[in-house]
């Protein structure tokens, strides 16, 4: 019973222990809260709900955060009452929309002085001691309220005035900004002044005294949507509403609110009093967070009128709905808090089950060693793992055997492509021979020898890979002079070298050093290792090999001043089908590997030192003497003809190609432009070629050089590669598209990815045609004529129905466009200093951007597109409104009647008074 004891001990005391820190984590998981208080008092109904609403939905992202809610009902009395009431429960931060600024601040110093912050909504009080303001510029709105009506009356009219409550900050600042923006309009006469205090029926019992004023008045302005509703219901008791326009602040939504009123045409106009809500309690996150906020937040306004009316119900529409989203994602959380809660009493309990578990179980133990049954089960145990094992024996060996089959195929396949490439390869080169022939299609037939060396050194590797990595291929290696081995093999890519200036030395003390090695295999590796070089090396460059010998090793190596690697990408440069993203060259992921698998078998090593933008160094070391117990027998002789036959395979690719980054025409400038993004040399140039016969190309060879061509250039049609240094062309497709400038460009996809999925994730990036490689020419060719001459199609029908008034088309961000620029234009034709730098300003676009898109989309430019609307409104003003000719030249932006009756005659050949003439008669 010792033994017994002892464990009931030792694991009685761990029972305790665990429950202990059981209960402690329950009790760690409860988590303090912030408690925000929020006194509101000022607005109408709708205002106040409808902030209480945006400070809801904010609060709706911090569910922690306790909030308390008192409605004060514009009394100042009240309000402090609920101040000092909240004070008392132990808030952590204040939030006040004041009643009145003076009675309200003394209560806010004092909360203040108590460390407690204080955000203050929409009303200031009389002092400096508050944490932050947030709430919009009274005066500013005034202004913009000033500036509009004076707009829309042309500067010449009179307004009736309908203020708040007197000596309220807001009606003061509204009322001093509406006079200044005013002050400009020397025509513009206000005729009365009423106070409204806010209220409807307060507003309406003071506009009845002024009657005689409002029957001449032009427009009317009202503090407050409310006062403004209330104000066209005594307009239309007196038969005033057709000619007064009207105007409220605060565009509320909902039932009832100042949007609806526009819509519903009850007012003219509205702007926009943001409640600051949501940016109350942003800020009072912000200071309890103690994170950077700014003191004076300042919100902006926007007149609502019939022109954006609609865009901002559906806005509020869609907010609404996110929010009743928010409001049941909410009541799905607090399910799954009492779900968690639930699970973790029942874990608590399966872990004190577990424990116990162990306790009787280590008492069982106990009991069973001393049974002789446990042998017996640990003997079945044993049969039963010997039979898996066998299992996993057999499993493991026709997995080998499918293994082998298919890699065979792979061998197979990989050595008969090398009868085709040799079949095409001698007659490509006869034609090559053939001056008539080379003089015809010269250019074309160094493409196709190019690339079939391109794929019989693909197919050597892939043979090579096999034979190395899964045959175990031994080498049959002799003693031979490596320096003039690696000779032979450096004068092979002297040409190259030389044609690009780069210097390529080899340095050795020693002229003969004599190492075992496989000729026909290491060769493959200096090939890879140089042709590298030259590859990332850029013209003007250096490439120097240096031999340096010790008592036990020689070693090589290959230094390069070239583009240099990032560290995590030299770390994995041997890997197996590893590629480094780069823009000079992409290669099959196999050289390097094999080449370290090759110095391997030679008992060497070989390692990489790299800089980025400095350059490379591969260094190989191979040991000296006869590491592979060969009988000593006489140095082979290389065949240097050999060597120079099989560097071909290196060299060829090694070609420059001239690559233009941008074709235009001599003589005959094309009218439409296409952008090439392709990483290929070859097809880029093979591309630019073809398609530059008819359109002007400009070219890229990758994808962040082809989406800043593209904003630059802005072309007609853009044809691009999917798989690009920088950026893949599926996301310079969803840049383009999701660009005002250039969505309306027309994008095909070149990829050799042609799965039904990899397609359908292309046309998904919004790309107009998915072209898979390889592809027909012509096919392409049709697919570029086709889409462009669609083009031409669209845009004039954009034309035709532009010049009515309506803008149809087929991309939302087109017809965003459209809409913004025809507003533009519209809204400002009575200014004759309206140019077009002022468009690029509104729309945020250069110069030349603009008169490209609109060029694109409505084939004119946009002086014609001005001109025509401007004689377009002329036409209906005269024939539907009672203006003169002189009136009508200034309200469609002239600088005089001559000049209006000029262009007029010159559009519709006759003047504007004949054409007045003829439609009135």
């Amino acid at each position: 019973m010792t033994l017994h004891h002892q464990l009931r001990n030792l694991l009685l005391p761990t029972l305790f222990m665990l429950l202990m820190v059981l209960a402690g984590c329950n009790k760690a998981a409860k988590t303090a809260q912030y408690k925000i208080g929020f006194s509101q008092c000022v607005g109408s109904d709708l205002w106040r709900r409808n902030m209480l609403d945006e400070m809801k939905m904010e609060l709706s992202l911090h569910p922690d955060a306790h909030f308390i809610y008192a409605d004060a009902d514009n009394s100042s009395k009240k309000q402090i009452e609920q101040v000092k009431q909240m004070l008392d429960e132990g808030i952590d931060l204040l939030i006040i929309s004041p009643n009145e600024a003076q009675p309200l601040t003394g209560i806010v110093e004092q909360t203040y002085n108590r460390g407690i912050p204080v955000i203050i909504i929409d009303r200031k009080t009389s002092s400096d001691l508050y944490t932050a303001y947030v709430g919009a510029d009274n005066y500013q709105i005034g202004k913009m309220a000033g500036e509009y009506i004076g707009s829309n009356l042309r500067g010449r009219g009179n307004i009736i005035e309908v203020m708040g409550l007197p000596g309220s900050s807001p009606a003061i600042e509204r009322h001093r900004g509406f006079t200044d923006a005013l002050a400009k309009f020397k025509n513009i006469q206000i005729k009365a002044q009423v106070y409204g205090d806010w209220l409807k029926d307060h507003a309406q019992i003071q506009l009845n005294l002024v009657q005689q004023d409002l029957k001449t008045a032009d427009a009317l302005f009202a503090h407050n949507d409310v006062m403004a509703n209330g104000s066209r219901e005594v307009l239309n008791n007196m038969h005033l509403s057709h000619h007064v326009k009207v105007l409220g602040v605060d565009a509320m939504p909902g039932v009832g609110g100042g949007l609806q009123m526009v819509a519903s045409k009850t007012i003219d106009a509205s702007l926009v009093y943001p409640t600051g809500g949501k940016e109350a309690i942003t800020t009072a996150f912000r200071i309890l967070n103690k994170e950077a906020f700014a003191k004076e937040n300042i919100l902006q306004s926007l007149v609502i009128d019939s022109s954006n009316v609609r865009l901002m119900k559906m806005q509020w529409s869609k907010i609404n709905s996110q929010q009743k989203d928010i409001e049941r994602q909410q009541s799905l959380l607090e399910e799954q808090r009492q779900v968690y809660n639930s699970q973790q009493l029942i874990l608590n309990i399966i872990v004190i089950t577990l424990v116990l578990a162990i306790v009787f179980g280590g008492l069982a133990f106990y009991w069973l060693m001393e049974n002789r049954k446990i042998n017996r089960s640990l003997e079945v145990k044993n049969n039963e793992i010997l039979s898996q094992r066998n299992q996993l024996m057999e499993m493991s060996a026709r997995a080998e055997v499918a293994t082998e089959a298919k890699l065979n195929f792979f061998t197979n396949i990989s050595h008969e492509f090398r009868t085709p490439l040799t079949l095409i390869l001698s007659p490509v080169e006869d034609m090559m021979e053939n001056e008539k022939l080379n003089s015809i299609a010269g250019k074309n037939l160094k493409l196709i020898h190019k690339n079939i060396f391109r794929l019989l050194r693909l197919v050597n590797q892939l043979i090579d890979y096999r034979k190395i990595e899964y045959d175990k291929q031994q080498i049959n290696a002799a003693p031979n002079n490596l320096v003039d081995f690696v000779t032979d093999i450096q004068e092979s890519f002297r040409h190259n070298a030389r044609k690009r200036n780069i210097s390529l030395n080899l340095i050795s003390s020693e002229k003969n050093i004599n190492v075992w090695f496989d000729a026909n295999m290491l060769d493959k590796v200096f090939f890879n290792l140089l042709s590298n070089s030259l590859k990332f090396t850029k013209d003007n460059g250096r490439i120097q090999i240096t031999f340096t010998q010790n008592t036990q090793n020689v070693e090589i190596a290959i230094q390069d001043n070239g583009i240099g690697m990032e560290p995590e990408e030299a770390e994995h440069i041997f890997d197996q089908f590893y590629q480094v993203d780069n823009d000079n060259a992409r290669g099959s992921g196999l050289g390097l590997s094999l080449s370290k698998e090759i110095v391997l078998l030679h008992h060497g090593t070989i390692k990489v030192s790299s800089k980025k933008w400095q350059g490379t160094i591969f260094t190989i070391t191979l040991p000296l003497g006869n590491p592979y117990n060969y009988n000593v027998q006489p140095g082979k002789l290389i065949d240097t003809t050999g060597i120079g036959e099989r560097s071909r395979i290196y060299t060829n690719d090694l070609e420059q190609s001239e690559i233009k980054t941008e074709t235009t025409a001599i003589g005959n400038p094309k009218e439409q432009s296409i952008l090439i993004i392709e990483d290929n040399a070859d097809l880029l140039i093979y591309l630019a070629d073809k398609l530059g016969t008819v359109y002007e190309v400009f070219t890229a060879n990758n994808g962040v050089h082809g989406l800043a061509e593209a904003f630059e250039k802005v072309p007609d049609l853009i044809i691009s590669d999917v798989v690009l240094p920088g950026m893949s062309g599926k996301v310079i497709t969803e840049n383009l598209k999701t660009d005002i400038r250039t969505s309306h460009i027309p994008v095909i996809l070149l990829t050799a990815q042609a799965s039904v999925e990899q397609q359908i994730d292309g046309i998904g990036s919004m790309a107009d045609v998915y072209m898979v490689k390889p592809f027909n020419y012509n096919q392409l060719l049709a697919t570029v004529k086709n889409l462009l001459k669609n083009r031409m199609i669209l845009k004039e029908h954009f034309t035709s129905d532009v010049s009515h008034g309506q803008t149809p088309v087929s991309k939302s961000l087109d017809k965003k466009f459209l809409n913004d620029f025809a507003g533009i234009v519209e809204q400002n034709l009575a200014n004759e200093n309206f140019n077009v730098d002022d468009i690029c300003k509104t729309i945020g676009i250069s110069r030349v951007q603009l008169y490209r898109k609109v060029k694109a989309l409505l084939g004119c430019s946009i002086t014609d597109y001005i001109l025509n609307r401007r004689l377009k409104k002329a036409k209906y003003l005269l024939v539907h409104e009672g203006y003169s000719i002189s009136e009508i030249t200034y309200m469609v932006g002239f600088t005089s009647p001559n000049y209006f009756s000029t262009v007029f005659k010159a559009q519709y050949n006759c003047t504007p008074s004949e054409f007045k003439r003829k439609q009135t008669s």
